[in-house]
């Protein structure tokens, strides 16, 4: 079996690395010469966001999934029937457009901020403080913005975008959800997020996250809740926001392999990736029980420093035990750009975490240009 993936980033990379275990082929689409998953996966180069060339790639594959959300969905309308396509390219389209998404989970009844459209951006300065979101295009921390005060205007997009309520949050979450074509589910442990103030995406991650038990028998609920509402195939990162007083929100869904998921290759039982093989192949689902406690952070592109990565602090991290270096492979790094990830494994959540602080003063990744 052939599996084409659209996309030849890091998840296509993962994914594949799970596929070739079980001696399945794997083929991408991806612009960018020599991308992540070329060094794994036989790699077509060509844009992900033409039809002509989705059609092209699509004839060499019996099953086609993808790696990014932001992809040329009409031409895969055409093709449904004629070729497995996992996500469905109706899921796709929900998950493209943020308004959408919100509307939908709405309309199912599932708590979400409250939102409207911004038909008349002059009128931001009435409505703060807000969460302001791109319709289209966001991505890892790019199309949201939080806007407080008058003060923080400046940071105002000026795509079309939508405005949801303001929340005092405790923690946000996230809930990896597995749903095959017969229906059958499985649910990963909870994990708590927390954000790169800066660069407004994952910094690190806690699994188990430190909730009660009773908050994550209820997240778990709600996540397979989002998905059933969707009738889904494949695999979905449901992000939660808990707020103060106790409350789930779903914030957004991901109808992929996700950053917060990234811990399940050493820490779970199957990981996510190894997951969605089994989905897109047709394979029983594998157990999402996790093995022991575990931190994953991202290997972020240090500010100032581009071009040609450099790694700092490579021997010293990779002396402690339990400790696992992710290199993706990419030829050019920037600020906040992801470069990697480090999943550590401990006996508890707080032995983890001592020994993943340690691992992020001295693992950093720099370029040959500093500006």
């Amino acid at each position: 079996m052939v599996i084409g993936i659209l996309g030849g980033g890091q998840l296509a990379k993962m994914f594949a690395q799970a596929a070739q275990r079980m001696s399945f082929r794997v083929k991408v689409l991806d612009p960018t010469p020599e991308c992540p998953a070329s060094a794994v996966a036989e790699q077509m180069i060509g844009s992900f966001k033409d039809p002509e060339t989705i059609f092209k790639f699509a004839q060499g594959c019996h099953v086609l999934t993808l790696d990014i959300e932001h992809v040329e969905v009409e031409i895969l309308y055409e093709l449904e029937g004629k070729i497995k396509i996992i996500p469905s390219p109706r899921i796709i389209s929900l998950i493209q457009n943020k308004l959408m998404q919100r509307e939908f989970l709405a309309k199912a009844n599932l708590p979400t901020p409250s939102f409207k459209k911004l038909k008349d951006p002059s009128q931001l300065p009435l409505l703060l403080p807000v969460v302001q979101k791109a319709i289209h295009g966001g991505y890892d921390g790019r199309g949201t913005v939080i806007l407080k005060s008058k003060e923080d205007l400046f940071k105002a997009l000026t795509v079309p975008s939508f405005v949801e309520e303001y929340l005092e949050l405790a923690k946000e979450l996230s809930v990896i959800v597995v749903r095959n074509e017969e229906g059958q589910t499985v649910v990963y442990e909870v994990s708590e997020m927390v954000f790169h103030e800066e660069g407004n995406l994952l910094d690190y991650l806690i699994c188990p996250a430190r909730i009660e038990k009773s908050l994550e028998k209820e997240a778990k609920e709600l996540a397979l809740e989002v998905v059933r509402a969707l009738q889904g195939v494949g695999i979905f990162a449901i992000e939660l926001f808990l707020d103060r007083n106790g409350k789930l929100y779903v914030n957004e869904i991901a109808p992929r392999p996700h950053n917060s998921g990234h811990h399940t290759i050493e820490a779970c039982y199957t990981s996510q990736f190894e997951q969605y093989v089994r989905v897109v192949t047709g394979l029983p689902l594998g157990s999402a029980a996790l093995r022991c406690p575990a931190v994953m952070f991202n290997l972020l592109g240090e500010e100032g420093y581009f071009g040609k990565p450099l790694y700092e602090g490579l021997p010293e991290a990779l002396s402690l035990p339990g400790v696992y270096v992710h290199i993706y492979g990419k030829k050019e790094t920037f600020p906040f750009r992801k470069m990697g990830h480090v999943v550590v494994l401990g006996q508890s959540i707080e032995e983890a975490l001592d020994k993943a602080f340690k691992i992020k003063k001295v693992l950093k990744v720099k370029g040959e240009l500093k500006k």
